[in-house]
């Protein structure tokens, strides 16, 4: 089985050269209400995670993520399997899923909100629906990818649909999922933050709003790291894992060789 790497120095020495830099760039510009310094951002940080502030915007950000990726990824991959298994259905909603993956999220978000209205609902949906695409192409384009070789194998065998679809097409599209699980949860959060930059009372993308026009760069700064930080924490610990996980059969596959 695959196992997870991680260059823990690498990973260490890249975040103290964009810290070193960021506090050089402070330094040089000598103006706070532009750039910041490190510190000054890890104050406010510390004195919002005092008040409870950050923790509230910072869940109900997450929570909205976590609802809009699950329902992206399910009704995604069932769209993708279903396109690459069937070509009728792929000529029926090919077409469907361009507009959309064509269509701007900032439109999908703004005619959500005028259609269903400012709540959490319209929030979701729009969150949903510009991601929801993506990962059906991805699934498509993996289904269409397989081995065509086990599929008749499977056949021969007479292996039921359900079976056929645990043991013989899910393994082949694990990497084709932990694609869309990576770019899902890097493009979702984004578009979160703008749902609730447009039209959502918490969440970290309010706040960005508010201390956007109150013009504290520093308070911007703090709110959007914390995120940017849970993401890369995300990144290098389950993400990473899923990837190894549905790259594992690679492993097997250069052993079998070397010992063939």
């Amino acid at each position: 089985m695959a196992r997870l790497k991680l260059d823990i120095p690498a990973l260490f020495g890249s975040l103290f050269a964009f810290l070193a830099l960021w506090w050089l760039a402070a330094w040089w510009g000598n103006d706070p209400s532009v750039l910041p310094s490190p510190a000054e951002v890890w104050r406010i940080f510390h004195r919002e995670l005092a008040s409870g502030e950050l923790q509230h915007h910072f869940v109900a950000t997450l929570l909205r993520v976590l609802v809009a990726f699950c329902l992206a990824m399910g009704i995604g991959c069932v769209l993708g399997i279903a396109m690459g298994a069937n070509a009728r259905i792929n000529r029926w909603l090919s077409t469907w899923v361009m507009l959309l993956q064509n269509i701007p999220a900032l439109v999908v978000i703004v005619l959500c909100y005028l259609w269903i209205g400012l709540n959490e609902v319209a929030a979701i949906a729009a969150v949903a629906l510009n991601k929801t695409a993506m990962v059906a192409v991805s699934l498509r384009e993996g289904m269409q990818a397989l081995d065509p070789k086990v599929r008749e194998m499977a056949q021969v065998f007479g292996m039921k649909p359900l079976a056929r679809l645990r043991f013989v097409i899910l393994p082949q599209l694990w990497p084709y999922i932990a694609a869309s699980i990576r770019n899902g949860l890097a493009i979702i959060w984004k578009i979160v933050l703008v749902v609730e930059f447009l039209g959502r009372s918490n969440g970290i993308g309010f706040q960005l709003h508010l201390y956007f026009q109150l013009f504290e760069t520093a308070y911007v700064i703090a709110y959007a790291l914390s995120f940017v930080s849970f993401m890369l924490l995300l990144e290098v610990t389950l993400i990473r894992g899923i990837e190894a996980y549905a790259t594992r059969w690679r492993g097997a596959a250069d052993t079998s060789e070397k010992r063939a």
